[in-house]
Order: C-alpha cells, then sequence, then structure tokens
C-alpha cells in the first residue's frame, strides 16, 4: 500500500509541474501579446488617423450613431488594423469562430481597455452590442461575463 501511495504522490506532482509548465507557456504568449498589442497604429498607415479621431470617440456613446459615425472615418485606418491584429474578428473571414483562444483573450482585454475610454464605460454594454455585431450566443456572452468577473 505504502508504494502505491508514493507512486500516486509521484504521478500527481509530475502532472501538477506539467500543467503549471504549460500555464506559465500560456502567460508567456499572452505576455508577449501585451507587448505587441496594437503596434500597428503606431505606423503611418494608422497613427494620423488615429490621432485624429480618437478624441472625438471619447465622448461618444459606444455604439450609437456618433460612435459609427466617427469610425467611419477611421475605416482606412481600421482596414489596416484588422489586417494586421489576428485579436480582432475582423482580421477573419469567418470571424470569431476562427480565432485562437488566445486571440479571443487578447479581444476580450482590448475590449475592457477601449471601453475605460468612454464616459459610460461598460463591459456589459460592449458585450451586448457585439453580440449583435459578432453573432455569438448567450452562453458565450455569459463566458465573457465571466470572464470578465475573474480578472477584476
Amino acid at each position: 500500500m505504502r508504494w502505491i501511495m508514493v507512486k500516486h504522490w509521484y504521478v500527481t506532482a509530475k502532472h501538477k509541474w506539467w500543467v503549471f509548465w504549460f500555464l506559465l507557456k500560456t502567460c508567456w504568449a499572452l505576455f508577449k501579446r501585451g507587448i505587441v498589442h496594437d503596434a500597428s497604429k503606431f505606423s503611418k498607415g494608422e497613427a494620423p488617423i488615429f490621432a485624429e479621431v480618437n478624441a472625438k470617440l471619447k465622448s461618444t456613446e459606444y455604439g450609437s450613431p456618433e460612435y459609427y459615425a466617427q469610425l467611419d472615418k477611421l475605416q482606412s485606418a481600421l482596414d489596416h488594423h484588422y489586417a494586421h491584429n489576428s485579436h480582432h474578428p475582423e482580421h477573419y473571414e469567418e470571424g470569431l469562430s476562427e480565432m485562437s483562444l488566445l486571440d479571443v483573450i487578447e479581444m476580450l482585454c482590448d475590449w475592457k481597455a477601449a471601453g475605460m475610454r468612454h464616459e459610460d464605460a461598460s463591459t456589459e454594454k460592449s458585450i451586448q452590442h457585439n453580440q449583435g455585431r459578432f453573432d455569438y450566443d448567450e452562453a458565450m456572452a455569459d463566458k465573457y461575463r465571466q470572464f470578465y468577473t475573474e480578472i477584476k
């Protein structure tokens, strides 16, 4: 019986180590994404346009007609941005369904941070608005809500 317990402890500890290792690798992958996140916004194809419009976006309600009027002015920069940043559903032909889990995590962090620029910041509003925009179901919306709860 003692040998069985020793083996159990060894196998379990080894498993825990590997899980820890892969979680660290995941954290490292997310860390690298954080470093390069939206680097294209510093490019000549995006920076001048974003600089002009971003200040105006701050005072608009997310998803409002005024918000989309400002986005129209950003279209060429957004096209470039989406083409170079895989954390946006617009990067993919099929949208969210083609995104990796790391893309989705970065997207959710991006939504949270972007929402903070608005005076009426609300992750709930963002989830609801984007549910219609990117066609995800209520179960996925609940997972996004849970994510935001877990990273508070």
